[in-house]
Order: C-alpha cells, then sequence, then structure tokens
C-alpha cells in the first residue's frame, strides 16, 4: 500500500511513518508548511510547524529510509484555521483550532492530494485507534488516555478513515518515546508541542488584539450591573475565571466566571459559578465518523479537548445536533465542539451554537 506519512517534526510522526514502513508499506514522508514566516523557530513546547521542524522531520525521514518532500500549505492553513480562528473570537465563540487544522487542512487538503497522487492513505502521529468492522472504520479513542486525541479527529467521515491510519493509538507515549531513542531518531526527547501552534509565544489575547485591535466595553454582572470594563470581547472566554479585573468584589465572595460574550454590545457577562451551569445546548454542522444517528443516544459526550466525559441524551433534528446534560455542565461554550463518544467508539462532532443556561438561552 503506498502511504503518504505526514511528518511535523515531532517523536509521534516520525514513529507513526517509521512504524508504516516497517510494515512493509510503500512510504513517503511530507512536512506540511504551515507557516508564512518559516523561518521562526518555536519557543522550547510552543509553536511548530518552523524551519526548525521541517529539518527535524527531514533527519527522521533518512533514519527510517523513505523519500521526504515538503508541502507549502501555509496559504490553505492561514484561510482555512487562522482566520476562521480569529473571526470566531471576533463573534464572541470559542473556536479548537486543531479541530479545524484536521477536518480542512491535514484530513482535507492532504487527503485529497495524496489520493490525487495515487496514495492509498495518509498516516499520521495522533493518538488514536481505527477498529475495522463489517459495518466500515470505526474511530475508537487511544488506549493512553492522557494523550489521547480522538476529540480533534471527530471531524472525520467514514470515507475520510477509509484513507487514514493512526499508528500510535495503541501505545502509551511513554513507549513511543523509547522506540523513537531505539531506531536512532533524534527526536526521541525533543518537547511536545502544546497550546495553538500558530501562537508560538502563547499569548493568545495579545494575538487576538494584534488581529482585532481594541473595542472598549463593559463587564457587567447578570443582573445589567456594570462591574469593570475590557479592551475586547475577544479577550475572554465562557468559564474564564482569572484575568476578569473586577473592582468590586462580589457580595457573596465567591469567584465570578464569563457567563456571555456579546461582541454586538461589546459586553462581557458574569456570574457564580451556579450561574453557569448549562442543562443543554443545540450545535450545528455535524460530522459523523459513520452512518448518521436516527434514534435518540444515551451516550457520552466531550466538551473540551482536554475534558472529562459526561453523560448525554442526544438526537439529531435535520442539520441540528441537540444535547441534554444529564447532570448539569458547566464552562460549554458557543463555537467548541461537542464529540460524541459510545463507550470509546467516536460517533460524530458538531459545533455548539447555543446553550440553555438557568432557563436562559445563551
Amino acid at each position: 500500500m503506498r502511504v503518504l506519512a505526514a511528518m511535523s517534526g515531532g517523536v509521534d510522526s516520525a514513529v507513526a511513518a517509521a512504524r508504516m514502513a516497517e510494515a512493509g508499506h510503500d512510504v513517503v514522508g511530507v512536512h506540511l508548511a504551515l507557516s508564512r514566516n518559516p523561518q521562526s523557530y518555536r519557543s522550547g513546547a510552543r509553536g511548530c510547524c518552523t524551519i526548525e521542524d521541517s529539518r527535524d522531520a527531514r533527519r527522521a525521514a533518512d533514519v527510517i529510509g523513505i523519500p521526504f518532500y515538503v508541502w507549502d500549505l501555509a496559504e490553505r492553513f492561514h484561510a482555512d484555521v487562522v482566520e476562521d480562528f480569529v473571526s470566531e473570537y471576533a463573534a464572541g465563540r470559542t473556536p479548537n483550532p486543531c479541530l479545524r487544522c484536521n477536518e480542512k487542512v491535514k484530513f482535507s487538503a492532504v487527503l485529497e492530494r495524496a489520493l490525487a497522487l495515487d496514495f492509498d492513505a495518509v498516516a499520521t502521529g495522533h493518538y488514536a485507534q481505527i477498529v475495522e468492522t463489517p459495518q466500515g472504520r470505526e474511530l475508537h479513542r487511544a488506549v493512553d488516555p492522557g494523550k489521547d486525541q480522538s476529540y480533534v479527529l471527530g471531524v472525520l467521515t467514514q470515507q475520510q478513515l477509509k484513507h487514514a491510519f493512526f499508528p500510535l493509538g495503541d501505545t502509551p507515549k511513554t513507549e513511543v518515546r523509547a522506540e523513537a531513542e531505539r531506531r536512532g531518531l533524534s527526536v526521541a526527547a525533543k518537547p511536545d508541542s502544546h497550546d495553538i501552534c500558530f501562537i508560538a509565544d502563547g499569548n493568545t489575547p495579545g494575538f487576538l488584539s494584534k488581529h482585532l485591535g481594541e473595542a472598549p466595553g463593559d463587564i457587567v454582572d447578570s443582573q445589567g450591573n456594570k462591574l469593570g470594563e475590557h479592551q475586547g470581547t475577544h479577550g475572554f472566554t465562557v468559564g474564564q475565571r482569572k484575568g476578569l479585573r473586577i473592582g468590586t468584589p462580589a457580595a457573596d465572595g465567591k469567584p465570578r466566571f464569563v457567563l456571555d460574550i456579546s461582541p454586538v454590545d461589546r459586553t462581557v457577562t458574569v456570574g457564580s459559578r451556579e450561574e453557569l451551569a448549562v442543562e443543554s445546548l443545540t450545535a450545528s454542522k455535524p460530522r459523523w465518523c459513520g452512518p448518521v444517528p436516527i434514534e435518540t443516544l444515551h451516550v457520552k459526550a466531550q466538551l473540551r479537548a482536554h475534558g472529562e466525559e459526561v453523560a448525554v441524551t442526544a438526537r439529531v433534528e435535520d442539520d441540528q445536533v441537540l444535547v441534554d446534560f444529564n447532570e448539569l455542565t458547566s464552562a460549554v461554550a458557543p463555537g467548541q465542539a461537542v464529540v460524541l463518544y459510545d463507550g470509546t467508539r467516536v460517533i460524530g462532532s458538531a459545533t455548539i451554537d447555543s446553550v440553555q443556561r438557568s432557563g436562559v438561552k445563551v
């Protein structure tokens, strides 16, 4: 089988490519140049897709003994991921750029190009598992719960899963690093990339301010009383507690959290932990890893990349997914993805549009 191995320059993708080659596949390594400024270097464990990463990927391909190329997808990445990220924050939502990158770039642009070049599949270093069944391929959680990345892969369709390999899904991260060392890969001890890859310094509010500018407004409580001021709603996310800079302490002495973000009137609403609780949500743009569910589902849902599972009842109505939580859940933000699971199997995902909280739709 001809396999295109996406090599980021990190240890996971290098070991994934090595495993595919060792399994007897005809493997070609490709590094995705996603940065408009490839001369920029990562800062510790932050950032990726730099010239440093490209060189690390090339050295790994040489050790494995496979051909290696660099594909320039910077314009596609900027349009589909970076601009989407900025526009979502401008609209008061909280996006997940890794999920969007998997949907629009790695398993859309890259897979489409790979198939056009007569490759059979794309392999990546994501921590997830694909299980073959008579009904088709299923996407499942990785065995290492601390590294599981099935949440950000919940956008993949059955057709994309047919052409995907995740060779590391059955292996803990510690064993992957040890294997890289045994294989003589120089990236064996390279730090993982954290946070948002295109914001190397980790300063998301600063990045957004640079792109959106300042738009001062008020911070108010749930009754509309002014508590403070801000320089832009893009500096906040639902559920945020730190950095609110509210001068007046709460009457009950309890911390306040961001409840709602309204860019139209430049208002950030804060309230108590109890006010943050959500009983249901409505999501759109569903992406199903298998058949579209036609019955009510009693399953688990994950609401953030590193969040815990919660029990839900979900149903599909036209192009919307309606989710009721079995118990009140907090810090659910429009723009995030809700990913549904049946055990370890990923059913699919959708983008949160609104939440029902304390009898008020937000």
